[in-house]
């Protein structure tokens, strides 16, 4: 029975680096692991600063939410007290 594909395994990794050192050339193989790692690197960075910009933006909208309804019950209340007259004390004096 023929198993399917799966990940490479002993005499197989082997051919793998041959084929690679041939394509690349032994002296680029370290500037090519140097730049895959850096690749890996800022990947990762911005992988982490999206999860924290979503950290970032529901605490946002937690705080608007909370801002909303202290306005809206701002709102109430002076809706409340609208119907009261209230007088200014003016000064007549310069008169």
């Amino acid at each position: 029975m023929i198993p399917m594909i799966g990940m490479p395994q002993g005499l197989e990794w082997l051919v793998i680096l041959a084929i690679v050192v041939l394509v690349f050339g032994a002296a680029k193989l370290p500037d090519l692991a140097r730049s895959s790692g850096q690749a890996l690197r800022i990947f990762k960075t911005e992988t982490k600063g999206l999860r924290d910009d979503e950290k970032d933006e529901s605490e946002t909208i937690e705080a608007q939410r909370e801002i909303e309804a202290r306005n809206e019950a701002e709102r109430q209340t002076r809706t409340e007290t609208s119907g009261e007259v209230l007088r200014e004390r003016r000064d007549d004096t310069t008169a």
